[in-house]
């Protein structure tokens, strides 16, 4: 997992963003347009607008490019009352929470509350999305079987959404989490689950083992 990260200060708070994980979702431009401008350089100027107003618009940031601290204040981002997964049709799922991802050794490998995990299987950022699923003209509607999350009882709201990556395969989502798809609804849940990251699943968002048979490479 790559990352390049550039600096924007005011005398209030500084911004970080990470140029990898930016997938250009445009939630800061639409926001804030004065402070976030492509078409200038620095392209983004917090100076521009309040601190509260540059916060808020931050925290919509759905791959976790933007983050920002505060210089006058010890606040800072909180994370929702409930962890959720939103599926994006022909793209990444958005994880929005306490996220901590991590490999088969336990390494942590990235601590956010907002990351976008790559689920067409080409991203070269993995696991996160890098709009490789848009030259790749992935397509997978926002559909899941709600009934495979309901076999096990909901244990409660929110805490640490752990993200197991296994190499070759699958990335394992144990801890509290909504699951949310424009074509199937908002499901709670506790359960342990498998998230196809090949691209090939025909149970996507879940993983059906398809990974073995394509020779899908991750680590």
């Amino acid at each position: 997992m790559k990352e390049t990260i550039l600096t924007y200060h005011d005398d209030e708070i500084k911004v970080t963003w990470d140029k990898e994980r930016c997938i250009h979702a445009a939630e800061c431009v639409r926001g804030l347009p004065k402070v976030f401008d492509t078409d200038r350089k620095p392209w983004i100027k917090p100076e521009m607008a309040s601190t509260d107003a540059l916060t808020k618009t931050i925290e919509k940031c759905p791959s976790g490019a933007l983050h920002y601290e505060l210089k006058k204040s010890d606040r800072s981002e909180k994370p929702p009352e409930q962890n959720v997964i939103t599926i994006d049709e022909d793209g990444p799922l958005y994880i929005y929470g306490e996220v901590v991802i991590k490999d088969l050794n336990g390494e942590i490998i990235l601590e956010d509350k907002r990351v976008a995990m790559c689920r067409c299987g080409k991203s070269k950022n993995k696991p996160l999305c890098d709009n490789s699923h848009i030259d790749e003209g992935f397509t997978a509607d926002t559909s899941f079987n709600p009934e495979r999350l309901r076999t096990e009882p909901v244990k409660g709201k929110g805490g640490k959404l752990s993200i197991t990556l296994y190499k070759d395969a699958p990335f394992l989502v144990e801890g509290n989490y909504d699951l949310i798809g424009s074509d199937t609804g908002r499901e709670t849940c506790s359960k342990k689950m498998s998230f196809c990251r090949c691209g090939a699943s025909q149970t996507k968002p879940f993983c059906d083992g398809t990974h073995k048979k394509i020779g899908f490479v991750s680590d």
